[in-house]
């Protein structure tokens, strides 16, 4: 199966598409669409739709990971990001792409361990996960991998979800694979 991750943004959306194939993965592509300098609000809007459908069409993913939205002060901050998430799954959902959201903290979660890692431990977790030879410069792109990745574990591991499974027992238990 392809999952496509997307970190949305507005100025930087980060992409990551992974192959999973039973407890594997493979990286196919990360990378950013760095639009932070595009004036027009609604082009930026188009230049995601675009990327998203330029992925989906290369890779023909069959699940979106995306991060959601998470609770910011600022309410045009969020308004933007709902904006570029809503574009992106726009995008997918055109070529009957399933989507899935999941909170930044899940994410982490899944791959680190540790709900509330930094961006630069889940950097370095994915690359030592998957082999990365070319490290992204940044954190939007390894962002969007784990979005990804964090859809593969719920896959393979649908009890991942349920109740008691948030300590490190349960983790090492449920991703015997992961421990080095």
């Amino acid at each position: 199966m392809i999952i496509l991750g997307i970190d949305p943004g507005t100025n930087i959306m980060g992409y990551g598409v992974i192959e999973s194939t039973g407890s594997k993965i493979k990286c196919l592509a990360v990378g950013v669409l760095d639009i932070h300098n595009v004036e027009d609000k609604y082009l930026k809007l188009k230049m995601i739709f675009d990327r998203v459908t330029g992925l989906c069409k290369s890779f023909k993913p069959k699940a979106l990971a995306i991060e959601a939205q998470f609770y910011e002060k600022n309410a045009q901050s969020m308004l933007k990001l709902g904006r570029a998430q809503g574009v992106a799954i726009a995008a997918a959902v055109t070529f009957g792409v399933k989507v899935t959201e999941y909170e930044p903290r899940k994410i982490k979660l899944a791959v680190t361990g540790y709900g509330n890692a930094s961006k630069d431990q889940v950097s370095r977790m994915l690359i030592g996960m998957l082999n990365l030879t070319e490290v992204p410069d940044k954190f939007d792109a390894t962002d969007a991998l784990a979005a990804a990745v964090c859809h593969h574990y719920q896959l393979s591991n649908p009890l991942a979800n349920v109740k008691g499974g948030n300590s490190w027992a349960a983790f090492i238990a449920n991703n015997p694979q992961r421990v080095v």
